[in-house]
């Protein structure tokens, strides 16, 4: 029953992405007029030049990687990870992630809809290069692309996805996972940029939606804290018992 209304609470979320990439489909000047605010924005916060770093790091071999990455990993972990604090951990740290996500995601979701920006890969006039269209693969085409909202650049929930599973896997893992998961999350950063998929305050705005979150939803305790509390509680039971 819980296994079944973890995955009904998935299905919602990906019914209300659906909806919000219908609400944008038709805003394409919006999201255009909107990415020349965001470029300008990161001019006057002195932010290094996504396509200067795009153009230093061009190499077929190396985008190619890049956007195999940025399109095969990014949702089948999201799903690994629910499932493995779905059977690992203990029901409080699962519940605490999943409601990170879902009010991380409902949240990028909303600015979706309210604020569709074009990613940098739309603008070659500033010297981007959509890695995905000349390389490929793209998630913006077949079965993927009647999906996949491209105006959605902000906040980029590649990002802030992967941000937020370093930050759980750090509390609640073990050592080695973290580790791993702190790497893919500097690694998802790094390819956003240079596959011209995300502005840097695309990523910014991801991870600041996770410290909303955190900040609002109560730490479960740690493992040992746990323990210790029950071993209280019992204690305090036997006491009223005497």
């Amino acid at each position: 029953m819980r296994a079944a209304l973890e995955v009904g609470l998935v299905l919602v979320l990906f019914a209300l992405y659906k909806f919000g990439r219908a609400m944008v489909a038709d805003q394409v000047s919006q999201a255009m007029r909107h990415a020349e605010v965001v470029r300008t924005l990161q001019a006057s916060l002195w932010l290094p030049s996504e396509a200067a770093i795009q153009a230093s790091v061009h190499v077929e071999s190396l985008m190619r990687a890049a956007n195999v990455y940025y399109t095969v990993v990014h949702f089948p972990l999201m799903v690994a990870f629910l499932v493995w604090g779905f059977l690992r951990r203990n029901p409080g740290e699962y519940r605490w992630a999943r409601n990170l996500v879902v009010i991380q995601t409902g949240a990028a979701l909303a600015i979706h809809v309210f604020f569709p920006l074009a990613p940098p890969r739309m603008f070659p006039e500033w010297g981007f290069v959509d890695t995905m269209e000349r390389y490929g693969p793209s998630p913006y085409e077949g079965v993927s692309g009647d999906v996949a909202n491209q105006f959605a650049a902000m906040p980029s929930l590649h990002v802030g996805w992967a941000v937020l599973i370093a930050y759980v896997v750090a509390r609640t893992g073990p050592r080695w996972l973290a580790w791993l998961a702190g790497c893919h999350a500097a690694l998802t950063a790094m390819i956003v940029v240079i596959t011209a998929n995300h502005w840097w305050l695309d990523g910014v705005i991801g991870v600041a939606l996770l410290l909303v979150a955190a900040a609002v939803l109560p730490r479960p305790p740690t493992a040992k804290r746990e323990v210790a509390q029950r071993r209280e509680a019992s204690a305090t039971r036997d006491d009223v018992a005497a």
